[in-house]
């Protein structure tokens, strides 16, 4: 199994999502690596983001498959979480994980957050799991980013002072994503 290509899975309310936040520059940065592609697009039912909607759509439009990093931002990296229970991938990078609904009914609305998760079942179906998370996050508690490394004994990159992510570059991502297809080599 070998990695080929990454895709950006947004966060929920990223509208035209190659001018939100760092994607579209960590796309084009992606896209240098020689023999590797990088994905995104912007998602249907960007503001709820629902689970029903969002999973068909990286199977059957994004292609995720079992050569793909898949980056997930947000509510982007809950569907990462949820995708990789019943798909295999290369690996997952989580920004800004989170395990609830946050007491948010749009949150509650995307059915993310409707049952546990399996974890077991992730780590089964992922080489590698990468996970960047702060703890001046001003939408999510650090417990919560906490258990997602806890339970996915994940690769965390824990900052204090990154909020949620929304700055327009993020080197740091693209050296997570090099060294990944290193290992491939």
């Amino acid at each position: 199994m070998s990695v080929k290509k990454a895709v950006i899975i947004p966060g929920n309310g990223a509208g035209e999502v190659e001018r939100c936040n760092w994607y579209g520059w960590a796309r084009k940065e992606l896209s240098k690596i020689p023999g590797f592609s990088c994905q995104l697009k912007n998602m249907p039912d960007p503001v709820t983001a629902r689970e029903n909607i969002w999973l068909p759509f990286m199977e059957k439009e994004l292609l995720c498959d079992e050569e793909t990093v898949i980056i997930g931002h947000s509510s982007g990296a809950a569907a990462a979480m949820r995708y990789a229970e019943t798909h295999t991938v290369f690996a997952i990078i989580l920004v800004g994980a989170y395990t609830s609904d946050l007491g948010d009914e749009n949150e509650r609305e995307s059915g993310y957050f409707s049952r546990p998760w399996e974890w077991e079942k992730i780590r089964a179906n992922v080489k590698y799991i990468v996970q960047f998370g702060s703890t001046d996050d001003p939408f999510l508690p650090w417990d919560e980013q906490q258990e997602v490394a806890d339970s996915l004994k994940s690769d965390l990159h824990k900052y204090t002072d990154r909020g949620h992510f929304q700055n327009t570059h993020f080197p740091e991502l693209i050296h997570a994503v090099q060294k990944l297809t290193k290992l491939t080599e």
